[in-house]
C-alpha cells in the first residue's frame, strides 16, 4: 500500500513540475550561435540552389515578354525589399518585388539575369550589403561586396537598365530584439560601402552614368549615427514608418532615371 502511495506522489510531483519546465526562458544565443543557427538552417538551400532562382521562377514566367509602353521597375536585394509591400506604397506602379530575404551580393549577382534583365524593367532599385556584413553566406570583404555592386550594374547598362543604388540602411542596438542584428552589421563598414557606392554612382563611365545614388541612410539615421528606434523593432527591418520615408525617395529616384532615359 506504502508503495502505490509512493507511486501516485511521485506521479503528481512530476506533473506538477512540467508547467514549471515549460515556463523556462529559451537560452539566449550570442550573436556568434545565432549567425550559425541561421547559416545552418540555410545550407540545404545554399547548396541545392545558391541564388534561390527557384523563388521567382514560375512569377518571372507568368509576366509578358515584354512590357510594353509601361516603365516597369524591378525592386532587387534582400528581406528590407522582400518584405517592402509595393502594392500598398506605390499604388497602381508597374513595380515588381525581387527581394530574397538573407541574401547576400554574390545571391543576388546569381540571379540577376533571371529576376532582373530578362524582366525586361526600364530601371532596377538594388537594397543590399547588410548582409554581407553580417556573413549570411560566409565572411566578406568590403572590396569583395563592392565587385558584386559593380558588376551588377555594368550587367545592368550592358542592357540598357538604368541602375539606382540604395544605401545600406543604419541598424540601431536599442531593444532585446535588436541586439544580435546589430551585432554582426558595423556601422563603420555601412558607412565605408555608402561613401563606395555614392562615388561609383557619381562617376561616369564613357561619359555617361547609368547609375543613381539614393540614400535612404541620410533621412534614416539618428544624432548617434545608428537607425531611428521607432523605424524598426528588430533594429535592421523598417515597419511601416521606415517605409512611409523610404518610399517617396525611391519615386523621387525612379522618376529622375526614367526621366533621363526617355
Amino acid at each position: 500500500m506504502k508503495v502505490h502511495r509512493l507511486a501516485a506522489l511521485t506521479v503528481i510531483i512530476v506533473i506538477l513540475a512540467f508547467p514549471a519546465l515549460a515556463q523556462q526562458p529559451a537560452p539566449t544565443l550570442t550573436p556568434e550561435q545565432a549567425l550559425q543557427k541561421y547559416r545552418d538552417s540555410k545550407a540545404p538551400t545554399l547548396r541545392d540552389d545558391f541564388g534561390e532562382l527557384g523563388r521567382y521562377r514560375d512569377a518571372n514566367a507568368a509576366l509578358p515578354a515584354s512590357p510594353g509602353a509601361e516603365s516597369r521597375v524591378v525592386f532587387f536585394g534582400d528581406s528590407i525589399t522582400d518584405g517592402w509591400k509595393l502594392d500598398e506604397y506605390f499604388p497602381g506602379k508597374p513595380y515588381l518585388n525581387r527581394g530574397i530575404s538573407g541574401q547576400t551580393t554574390p545571391q543576388m549577382l546569381v540571379r540577376f539575369r533571371q529576376d532582373v534583365v530578362e524582366l525586361h524593367p526600364r530601371a532596377v532599385v538594388i537594397l543590399a550589403g547588410t548582409n554581407d556584413i553580417a556573413g549570411n553566406t560566409g565572411p566578406m570583404r568590403l572590396e569583395d561586396i563592392e565587385a558584386d555592386y559593380a558588376s551588377m550594374a555594368e550587367i545592368a547598362r550592358a542592357n540598357n537598365i538604368k541602375v539606382i543604388y540604395s544605401s545600406v540602411l543604419p541598424v540601431h542596438n536599442y531593444t532585446p530584439r535588436s541586439i544580435n542584428m546589430f551585432a554582426g552589421r558595423s556601422p563603420e563598414k555601412i558607412l565605408a560601402l555608402n561613401a563606395w557606392l555614392k562615388n561609383y554612382c557619381a562617376a561616369s563611365t564613357g561619359g555617361v552614368s547609368n547609375c543613381l545614388y539614393l540614400d535612404y541612410f541620410s533621412a534614416m539615421v539618428d544624432d548617434k549615427g545608428l537607425l531611428k528606434k521607432d523605424l524598426a523593432e528588430d533594429g535592421l527591418h523598417p515597419n511601416a514608418v521606415g517605409y512611409r520615408i523610404m518610399g517617396p525617395l525611391a519615386e523621387t529616384a525612379i522618376q529622375k532615371v526614367l526621366l533621363e532615359a526617355r
